[in-house]
Formats: structure tokens, C-alpha cells, sequence
């Protein structure tokens, strides 16, 4: 293969994506299926690419300087472009040697060398499943004599170096000296019509639906925004949608090469460049495209003598993956049956990739069956929506949580013919519907406007003492486990774990806390005209853990703050000292510490602190993520942080302003309240719901913590038998193991082998899964629903959310997509993605927060609530639409948020 350097299409298949790249490769794979034209043509391997490079050391040189940049920083993106146009004038400028000149052009010799060809690039890192590539190298169409061809494949092997192709690859993790570049040559066809055919919906993901895009003339037109094309949307065999443009140009080829725009006659102009006819038949040719290679593509065609020709196929890189699920129990086969997946990430305040090891142990660990998307899990709430009863009580619960979420899934309901209709019944023993019952339940207790019966707050100290003594029995049992015995007694453990989850009074003490939220928002609105006043009667509430996380490190500020060079050393760190932030650090500088006055203090401080709360983490539901125990050094700009914003004793002045606020609060609400008729009663029910939610929505967190302190157990054990396959030579790196799922890492351990190639593609796909946005809900057809806020009460240009926690702030926006990026100070509004507990430490010298993704009773509220800071989440684009710096006002009793410059 290797002395060769052309290839005739028919030889070529989808495997030879090495010697052909990607394009090469599909082309010769889409010559192979029945009723599918493909222009003749052949292909110049990558083998030429590399031997005329070698050619020329000063591409070698510019590879190495290329290498050092990085494309996202603007002080290297002019470096960058410089350096890309010398390597592309490097290549152009090197010779083509005479045998493979001679190989070219006897090619095109047996095809006719008077005919006019595209000359295409074709790299080695392109049409993947995970990356496209589209439009990041040259094409040229129209190239006439054998001169021209071989000019235009060296053209092709300098388009790998476009700066939009460099920056590309750089994004997508893709090393440019491993891409190596190979030209397809093809026939020219002089088509009537061209375009795109879509066999899933690009912009909402239905597999089911097909989009054609379609115009006179050559498809670079269309391509390149030339002109408008037709386009329809195709279901089955039907078409039903449709929008005709007015097509007033066209790109022709010209006799002696090359192209020209022309003008389209008027009457043209209005006519659809495909029959209704011909879109089905070309939608059908797209489903036999797309069964081939195993996924909705992205095609490229054109219609001459009333016959379709395929110029390219490639993967849709862009569409969120369906939910992966089980064989149908009754039929052994594919489930074919309609569903609807509610996002897990969203209620988590989680919504980054998890590995598959994080992934399955969730959904080992989890009260209902999740299935797994793009490195996100998803539950299933088909049956739920398809009975009316359940229905109300689902709907009620994620509106209250999420209203995005209930407004994407009642969008699929009043669709009606997608949810099947079920007679009312128990949804089963899923948390959610225990939940939504519980809330209707609540509701009817509440019927006029007396309290629902409380729940002895006694509850919440036996909860707590239940589940050390869990944890406690946890460690102990899995202290002597190794081998596949670990694995067994994990499997025991997790039945454990969701024992002591599903207990029915760890629900009522969760629910106690909700409920009463929930009734004083809605009854004090309506009787004193309160705006979500349970955000005031919460502040500073008793036994939060994660609240008193956050107040915890401002305890550690007050040891380290009066030891200049402790604080010192801790600022090396941060800016980039070895073993510092920002490679994440380790334990070695805990080790550093007693060397400096007050350095003894200070590692105990902080060692304390990672005995309660080291298990945490950003993300901290994949157990894949580094834990603060694993790596202590990503506290030290929080720390650093509130050493500077604070005086001593923060923690306790802004605890027990909190209470104040609290009890003034409630003085004044029942004060209003008994001035009413009917007041005593109010007054006498409201105080008690008061009671129940200073009570109880502290333990709201506890749970979480639970969670986490299990996962840190469970890790600790299964690194340990990681490392043991490293040193047996079975696994390359310990954090391999991370791409394994629990029952593969399980079965790797009984067998003393890890298939090496499983874990590279599984970190491959983990890579492209970050460039994907989940969606707060998801069908079985793909379609991606995000949900809308109907609301006309904001003002234009404001961003709308949910108002989660009450109060109006100005302030600098601060836009953080990484926690360990953060650098704020007094009085910012912190901007990002989504909160889960481990940032709550940054909670504490901030004056509000608006986030993409939450509800309610998220973590980031509950805690936002407690310190009184005011929020808007669910915010959708947040980060993208604020700009870092920006002034914002943030209205958290409201929900939105307006953009001030």
C-alpha cells in the first residue's frame, strides 16, 4: 500500500481512513452501497502528503513553533496566523516529485485529462464521529488539465494548515503533527441542482426528521452564503414543511475551469430547485446513506439528468446523542417504544460529561433507572406523563424545581401523539413520584390556609447519627476488601447506600423542609402580598453543612491571616508555584507549612477542614472527579480570597446577622398577619411553618453529603485496586480505570487485563462530549427541548430566570466557567454555568449570583437563600450573553436580570 500513490475510489473503504482520510474514506465506503452514485475519481494518499513534506526541514521547524501556541490565548492568535501562512507557503512551494507527478497524472489520463475535476482535501482527522471538520480545509472545483490538478493538490495539502483549520484542531484536542493530509480527486458533475441533506433535524436533534437544503447550480453557493436556499423538512415520506426562496444567483463552471456567478431569470428565481418528488426520493437515498454507516449524516448532493449524485457524507457531530437503553424485555429486541427523558444533570447542578465510571456508579447508586447520553444521565418520566394523575403531580414538582423542564415536557404533551395515554395508576416507587405526591399532598393539608401537620424536628439528629453509623460501618467492612471480592462487597454496599437514601423518614424530613417553603411562599402571598418571603425566614437556619462549609474557610482565613509569610507562600502557590493551584497541587504543600511562623496552625486548620469536607469537589457526583483530600491546593485561592475580603470573626457576624434578619422577618409577618381577620389562625399556622423550615431545610443538604462521603470511601478502594493493575502491567495509568464502567473495571480485576483500545476510544468520546449541550429534556427521536419562560413582565432586554433568592443588587459581573478560574472580589455577581456544593465557599464574598442551570431547591438556591445573597438561576445562555466585567442588576426576587452597559 505503501508504494502506491493514487487509489481509485472503488478500492477504498470506511477502514482506510489512515491512508485516505476521512473524506477518501466515506467516499469510497458510499461507492460501495447499492443505488448510491458517486463521481469517479481516485484519491492521492496521505504517504504523498508526508513525503513531499519531508522534503522541506523548515515545515518541521514551523510544525515545532505551531505546537507551543495556544489559539485561545489572543496574545499568541497573531503569532498563529503568521506562523500558519509560512507553513502553507512552505508546502506550496515544494516541488511534486516526478513519480507521484506521473501517478496523478496517469489518473487522469484513464478517466480523460480534458475533463474538469474538484480537487478536495481530505485529512486524517476529519468526518470523524466526534469532529466534522467542515469547511476547516480547501476544495477547489473545476480544475481543468493535468498542470492545473497537480497545482491544486499541493493547494490541498497547504489548506491543513488554514488558521481556522490550526485553531480547529487545537480546540478538539488534536495534535497537528499526528493529521496528515490525502486529495481526493473527482470528476467534475455540472449539476441542475445541489445542496445539503440533513437526515436528523440540525437544530432539534429529531432523528426522524430530515432537512433538505436546496439551489440552482453548484453547492458552494450555498455553502458559502451565496444564496438562500429551498429548504424542507421531510418526515417519513411525507414533506411537511416547506420554504422556496427567491434564488436570484447561481455558481456554474466554466468551459476552460474554474466558476462564475450568474444571475437567475425571473420567473427561475420563484421555482423550487427539487420536485416534491424528488425530495422524498432524495430523503430515502439519505436512510439507506444513513443506515450504512450507523447515524444521521450530513450530505452532500446534486442532481443531474434527473439522477442524484453523492459528494459527501459525514457524521452529524453536533446532535445530542439518544439515551442508551436496555433490549425490550418482552421481545428480546431494540425498544422502539416513544419516551421522554428528563435531564438528571440539571437537578444536580451538574450538567459537564461524567466518565463512565462516574456514570454507572450513579446509576448503580441511584432510587430510579437512568440512562446514559453523552457522558449525562437521564430518567425516564414516560409513564408518569401518560397518565393524568401523575401527570399533574410531575408537572407541579419540576415546575417548582425547574419551570424550564415543565414547560419543555408539557411542549411534547400538547403535541398529542407522542405521549402514549395510560389509565391513572402508581407510577411506581420512584422518588419523583413519591415527590409529586407529597406535594399534592401538601397542598390539600394546606386547604385554607391552615398548616400541613408538622414533623418532630427531632428526626433530623437521628438521620444524621443513622448515617455516620452507616459510613463508619462502610469504612470498616471495606478496609480487608481487594480483588473481585471488593467488587462484591461494593455491590452489597450500594444496596446500603440506597437503604439508607429511600428510608421514609429521611423523605419526610427532605419534604418537611419543602413543604413549608412552599407554603409560606404561596400563603403569605397571598394574604400580606410577600414576594418568596421564605428566602428572609431561612437566613442562617440551624444544621446546613454545606452553608457551614463555606463559613468554615473563613475560619481558616482568620488562623493564616496574621501570618504574612504563610500568606505569602499560599499567593506563590496561586500564581503558579510547582505543586500550586494551577496544576492542582497536592498534599507536599500541607508538608511546607510548618516551616513558616504560624505555619503549624495553618496545616492544622486546613487538615481539620479536609477531615470534614475533603470528599468534596467541583462536579463532585462523578466520582471521577479529584477530591479537595486529593488534591488541597485548589483551596488555597478561596482561602487566599477571603484573607483579603474579610476581617476575624466574619463567619460568626454574618451567621448571626443572618438569624437577626430571620427573626425580624418573622416579627413583622406576624405582626401583619394578626392585624388581619382570621389573623390569629394565620399567625398561629404560619409560625409553625416557620418553625418546620428553620427546622428542617438545613437537613435539605445532608443527603448530598451523605452521598459524597460514601463515593470518597468507595474511590479510596478502587484506586487502590487501579493501582494494583497499573503494577501488574494490565493498565497503562491508574486514572484509566475512569473509562471503564463499574461492571468493566469489575470484570478487568477478575481477569487481570484492561482492553486498551476500549479505554482510548472511551477518551475520545469523553472529549467530544464536552463540546455538546445537554438539554433539560430529551426524546427517544432525539429531539433536544431547553423550554421557554412566557413571561411579559420583564423588562426589554432583560435575561429571564427563576428568582430564587430575594433581594436587587448592582455590581460587576464576573463570568466563571471553572471554579478554580475564579477571581473575584467584595460586591461581584458571580456568572456561570452551575454551582454544586464545593462552591459554596465562594458564596461568602459575593453580592449575588446568576446561573444556566438550577431551580428552587438546587443546591446554589438553598445555599444562596441561606447567606442571603440574592439569585437568579436558569439562566439560559447566562455566561454567553453577560460579559466578564459587564454591570449587571440582579433582580433575585423578580428573576431576571438586566444588562447596564
Amino acid at each position: 500500500m505503501n508504494e502506491r500513490y493514487v487509489w481509485d475510489l472503488q478500492e477504498i473503504d470506511a477502514s482506510w481512513g489512515a491512508v485516505v482520510g476521512g473524506k477518501g474514506a466515506h467516499l469510497g465506503a458510499l461507492s460501495r452501497i447499492d443505488g448510491v452514485r458517486v463521481p469517479e475519481g481516485f484519491v492521492v494518499p496521505t504517504d504523498a502528503y508526508r513525503r513531499v513534506v519531508a522534503l522541506s526541514p523548515s515545515v518541521d521547524d514551523l510544525l515545532d513553533r505551531l505546537s507551543r501556541l495556544d489559539p485561545l490565548d489572543s496574545g499568541d492568535r497573531e503569532t498563529l496566523r503568521v506562523l500558519s501562512a509560512e507553513i502553507r507557503k512552505a508546502v506550496e512551494g515544494i516541488a511534486v516529485p516526478d513519480g507521484l507527478a506521473s501517478a496523478i497524472t496517469g489518473a487522469l489520463a484513464r478517466l480523460g485529462d480534458r475533463e474538469g475535476y474538484a480537487v478536495r482535501s481530505s485529512a486524517t482527522a476529519e468526518d470523524l464521529p466526534t469532529a466534522s471538520f467542515a469547511g476547516q480545509q480547501d476544495t477547489y472545483l473545476n480544475v481543468v488539465g493535468p498542470e492545473e490538478v497537480l497545482r491544486h493538490v499541493s493547494r490541498c495539502w497547504a489548506s491543513l494548515f488554514t488558521e481556522r483549520a490550526v485553531v480547529y484542531r487545537a480546540r478538539n484536542g488534536i495534535d497537528h503533527r499526528t493529521v496528515h493530509m490525502a486529495v481526493v480527486v473527482q470528476r467534475m458533475v455540472l449539476p441542475r441542482a445541489s445542496g445539503i441533506l440533513f437526515t436528523a433535524d440540525p437544530v432539534t436533534g429529531d432523528r426522524k426528521t430530515a432537512t433538505v437544503d436546496a439551489g440552482f447550480g453548484l453547492g458552494e453557493a450555498l455553502v458559502s452564503g451565496l444564496v438562500n436556499p429551498d429548504v424542507f423538512k421531510v418526515r417519513g415520506e411525507t414533506i411537511t414543511e416547506r420554504a422556496v426562496a427567491a434564488k436570484e444567483r447561481a455558481l456554474r463552471a466554466l468551459p476552460g475551469g474554474g466558476t462564475r456567478e450568474v444571475a437567475i431569470d425571473g420567473p427561475q428565481r420563484e421555482l423550487p430547485a427539487l420536485t416534491d418528488e424528488q425530495v422524498v426520493r432524495l430523503v430515502r437515498l439519505g436512510r439507506r446513506i444513513e443506515a450504512h454507516f450507523g447515524g444521521p449524516q450530513d450530505i452532500e448532493w446534486c442532481l443531474a439528468d434527473d439522477g442524484f449524485r453523492i459528494v459527501q457524507s459525514r457524521p452529524i457531530t453536533t446532535l445530542f446523542p439518544v439515551p442508551v437503553r436496555p433490549a425490550d424485555p418482552g421481545t428480546g429486541g431494540a425498544d422502539r417504544g416513544n419516551h421522554v427523558y428528563v435531564s438528571v444533570g440539571h437537578q444536580q447542578m451538574m450538567t459537564d460529561p461524567m466518565k463512565p465510571l462516574g456514570y454507572s456508579m450513579w446509576q448503580l447508586t441511584a432510587m430510579v433507572p437512568m440512562y446514559e447520553a453523552g457522558g449525562r444521565l437521564f430518567v425516564d418520566v414516560t409513564r408518569s406523563l401518560a397518565s393524568p394523575a401523575s401527570r399533574a403531580g410531575l408537572l407541579d414538582l419540576m415546575g417548582k424545581g425547574d419551570p424550564l423542564v415543565r414547560d419543555a415536557l408539557e411542549t411534547v404533551i400538547d403535541r398529542g401523539d407522542f405521549v402514549p395515554s395510560l389509565p391513572d395508576a402508581d407510577p411506581g416507587p420512584g422518588r419523583q413520584s413519591r415527590t409529586a405526591a407529597a406535594a399534592s399532598a401538601a397542598e390539600e393539608r394546606a386547604d385554607g390556609g391552615l398548616a400541613p401537620d408538622g414533623v418532630d424536628p427531632a428526626v433530623v439528629p437521628e438521620l444524621v447519627a443513622r448515617s455516620r453509623a452507616s459510613v463508619a460501618a462502610l469504612e470498616d467492612g471495606i478496609r480487608t476488601k481487594r480483588g473481585p471480592e471488593l467488587f462484591e462487597f461494593l455491590l452489597e454496599a450500594f444496596e446500603e447506600h440506597k437503604r439508607v437514601l429511600s428510608d421514609p423518614l429521611n423523605f419526610k424530613a427532605i419534604m418537611a423542609g419543602m413543604e413549608a417553603t412552599w407554603w409560606l411562599n404561596d400563603r403569605l402571598r397571598d394574604w400580606l402580598g410577600e414576594k418568596n418571603p421564605a428566602d428572609t425566614l431561612t437566613l442562617s437556619a440551624p444544621g446546613n453543612i454545606t452553608s457551614r462549609m463555606g463559613l468554615e474557610l473563613l475560619d481558616i482565613a482568620d488562623v493564616i491571616r496574621p501570618h504574612a509569610e504563610v500568606v505569602a507562600y499560599l499567593q506563590s502557590l496561586q500564581d503558579g508555584a510547582p505543586g500550586g493551584t494551577r496544576d492542582g497541587g497536592d498534599e507536599d504543600f500541607l508538608a511546607e507549612l510548618p516551616k513558616f511562623p504560624g505555619g503549624t496552625e495553618a496545616r492544622e486548620a486546613i487538615e481539620g477542614y479536609l477531615d470534614r469536607y475533603g470528599m468534596r469537589c467541583v462536579g463532585e457526583i462523578d466520582i471521577t472527579r479529584p477530591r479537595w483530600r486529593e488534591r488541597p491546593a485548589s483551596l488555597v485561592p478561596a482561602v487566599l480570597d477571603n484573607v483579603r475580603n474579610f476581617a476575624p470573626g466574619a463567619a460568626g457576624r454574618r451567621f448571626e446577622e443572618g438569624r437577626r434578619k430571620a427573626r425580624q422577618k418573622e416579627e413583622e409577618v406576624l405582626a401583619r398577619l394578626r392585624d388581619q381577620p382570621d389573623g390569629a389562625r394565620r399567625a398561629e399556622a404560619t409560625k409553625r411553618m416557620i418553625d418546620q423550615v428553620r427546622a428542617f431545610i438545613g437537613y435539605r443538604e445532608y443527603p448530598k453529603y451523605d452521598i459524597v462521603r460514601r463515593y470518597f470511601v468507595y474511590k479510596r478502594a478502587l484506586m487502590a485496586e487501579a493501582e494494583r493493575l497499573v503494577r501488574a502491567g494490565a493498565l497503562a495509568e491508574r486514572d484509566d480505570v475512569f473509562h471503564l464502567t463499574f461492571p468493566e473495571f469489575h470484570a478487568a480485576v477478575r481477569a487481570g487485563e484492561v482492553d486498551g483500545e476500549l479505554v482510548r476510544r472511551r477518551k475520545e468520546a469523553f472529549r467530544s462530549y464536552g463540546a455538546l449541550t445537554p438539554p433539560r429534556v430529551l426524546t427517544s427521536d432525539g429531539e433536544a427541548l431547553s423550554g421557554a419562560y412566557r413571561r411579559d413582565d420583564v423588562p426589554a432586554g432583560a435575561l429571564v430566570g427563576v428568582p430564587v433568592s430575594a433581594g436587587t443588587v448592582e455590581g460587576r459581573a464576573r463570568v466563571v466557567l471553572d471554579v478554580a478560574d475564579a477571581d473575584l472580589a467584595a460586591g461581584d455577581i458571580l456568572v456561570t454555568p452551575f454551582t454544586d456544593p464545593s462552591w459554596s465557599p465562594l458564596f461568602v464574598g459575593i453580592a449575588g449570583l446568576v446561573t444556566e442551570v438550577g431551580g428552587l431547591m438546587t443546591h446554589g438556591a438553598v445555599i444562596a437563600r441561606e447567606y442571603g445573597l440574592p439569585a437568579v438561576v436558569g439562566v439560559d445562555g447566562a455566561t454567553r450573553l453577560i460579559r466578564d466585567g459587564q454591570r449587571i442588576r440582579l433582580h433575585g426576587t423578580d428573576g431576571y436580570v438586566e444588562l447596564l452597559d
